[in-house]
């Protein structure tokens, strides 16, 4: 079976693919293995490394690190889902201002790297006068980058919505406002809930930036640890581990982003399934009343 543009491999194509595929992951296995055992040789899985890890202080401050990651995370990822949808909004807006405005906002902020935001917030904003902390120098450069981005997402995701749904709506009475927010922004969020989720992935990720304003999360006590040579300057083992954290954090970002998509899935097609009945009701009541011919 073909497409215009697309054509369904035959065999040797898929025989070419599997054998490209397993290539692929054993110059990857290769390379992983070639890193183990450069830092095995260099001692870095040496116990004196990791001894680190045995302190009660070092693993307080620890999850007092990775719990200033997920506050950074938290405060982040509600205000850009807010920042994306008003401007969202903006941007479908009728009115020629306002999504001049908008398209104006959303696109700064996606040219600027998060990095450059946040050294302005916390470094720029002290002189002229306004007084910062770490924390919210990372939160705006979070909420203003990633938020720009999600708003792109919620307008793709809000265009690619059937026109009828806005319509219905109209006809019903319903000023615009509530239209985007009550009918067509959560069928768009549920539309790209995946995207959505790798946008905020991508968010606590980027909470690792705000060791470079000091601001104390995951990867700023990690490099503080590596650097104390009571440890034995730990750098690559703290980098490990703070790396492990990050990847657990996404993966339950993932599991949980997962869960909500399924859960969404199964209450639609309840929905769906009363619609059915009570049509199937309605009809059948109606064929019982009809009067014969």
């Amino acid at each position: 079976m073909s497409t215009v543009l697309f054509d369904t491999p035959g065999p040797k194509s898929r025989a070419r693919h599997r054998l490209y595929a397993v290539l692929g992951i054993l110059v990857v296995v290769a390379l992983i293995a070639f890193v183990v055992y450069s830092f095995a040789a260099s001692g870095q899985f040496a116990p004196r490394k990791w001894e680190w890890l045995q302190y009660a202080q070092v693993q307080s401050d620890l999850a007092s690190a990775v719990l200033a990651t997920l506050e950074a995370f938290a405060l982040g990822a509600v205000c850009a889902l807010v920042f994306g949808a008003v401007f969202a909004a903006g941007r479908l807006s009728e009115h020629k201002w306002l999504r001049g405005i908008s398209t104006f906002v959303v696109e700064f902020f996606r040219a600027i790297p998060l990095l450059i935001l946040m050294f302005l917030f916390y470094y720029g904003l002290p002189t002229v006068g306004v007084d910062t902390s770490p924390l919210f120098a990372v939160v705006l450069g979070l909420t203003l980058y990633n938020g720009s981005v999600l708003a792109e997402v919620f307008r793709a995701g809000i265009n690619s919505l059937p026109k009828g749904q806005s319509e219905a709506a109209y006809a019903l009475g319903m000023r615009k406002t509530q239209v985007m927010f009550s009918v067509l922004l959560p069928q768009a969020i549920r539309a790209m809930l995946p995207t959505i989720i790798s946008q905020l992935v991508v968010l606590l990720k980027d909470t690792a930036l705000g060791f470079l304003v000091t601001y104390p999360e995951l990867l700023y006590y990690a490099r503080y640890i590596g650097s104390q040579g009571a440890f034995g300057r730990p750098i690559v083992p703290s980098t490990i581990v703070a790396a492990a954290i990050y990847i657990v954090l996404c993966l339950l970002l993932t599991a949980l982003a997962t869960w909500v998509e399924r859960r969404n899935r199964r209450s639609k097609k309840h929905i769906e399934t009363i619609d059915n009945k009570a049509e199937q009701v309605a009809l059948g009541s109606a064929m019982g009343q009809g009067t014969p011919l």
